[in-house]
């Protein structure tokens, strides 16, 4: 292969990203083009270098590596998660990571790695993706936060905060007391993932967090409307209402 395969490291430890790139001293087919200590800036990074590959931690503050991978969605790269946690290794097989290595790295399992990037980066498919993301999320449900990027920029919001959900297209608008936010989700999917406890898909295109609730009203003679703390009245379907009723 002529071309450099480009390559970044993320790792909130330094001695961790030190040791990756010792060993791709070894490689001098592998360019490094960057490296970062946390998922925030990970984000940035691929968004300015798209590089073929990541070298990727997997627990990291605030962002984790699976959190990166779902922000990265639409350009994620070939991904080698590097950690510690073993318990680790089955879900990142699952999630069809590149490959998986345990620290500290042998050089000896390190080069199996390289060899393998050298045999299929070139080829890697982008429809595993969704099945990564999806696979991490039913082994950490419910949700805690939802991650919403806007270019470089990534927001992190807390359930708790969202009073509904609406579905806009291939999009969703989770609705807050500031403001809504937009972000490419799969409605049925996003409904799987949330806490059953606090959220109720009332209508094929809204979800409610029932702890914004204040009543529910006839519309007409078979239809309802919920009444939200933030003013807003959101229809209600025959089994939504049914769900409503379970719930509460």
């Amino acid at each position: 292969m002529n071309k450099k395969i480009t390559a970044i490291i993320v790792d909130d430890e330094q001695l961790a990203r030190d040791s990756v790139r010792e060993h791709l001293k070894r490689h001098p087919e592998i360019e490094i083009t960057g490296e970062c200590g946390n998922g925030f800036e990970a984000v940035k990074l691929v968004h300015e270098h798209n590089p073929d590959l990541i070298f990727l931690d997997i627990q990291m503050p605030k962002l984790d590596g699976f959190d990166v991978i779902e922000l990265l969605a639409d350009n994620l790269p070939s991904i080698i998660f590097i950690t510690a946690f073993d318990e680790y290794a089955l879900k990142a097989f699952e999630a069809q990571a590149m490959d998986y290595l345990l620290k500290p790295v042998k050089a000896e399992r390190f080069d199996k790695s390289v060899k393998r990037i050298m045999d299929q980066v070139a080829g890697r498919s982008q429809e595993k993706i969704g099945k990564l993301v999806d696979n991490n999320r039913d082994n950490n449900r419910p949700l805690s936060r939802i991650l919403i990027r806007d270019g470089i920029n990534v927001t992190i919001l807390d359930p708790g905060d969202v009073i509904y959900i609406e579905a806009s297209d291939d999009y969703v608008k989770f609705h807050t007391a500031e403001k809504y936010w937009l972000k490419s989700e799969r409605m049925n999917n996003l409904e799987k993932n949330l806490d059953p406890r606090i959220f109720c898909r009332v209508h094929r295109s809204f979800i409610i967090n029932i702890n914004y609730m204040t009543k529910i009203e006839p519309y007409s003679k078979e239809s309802k409307i919920v009444k939200m703390k933030n003013g807003k009245s959101l229809p209600v379907s025959k089994n939504g209402y049914s769900r409503l009723m379970e719930l509460l």
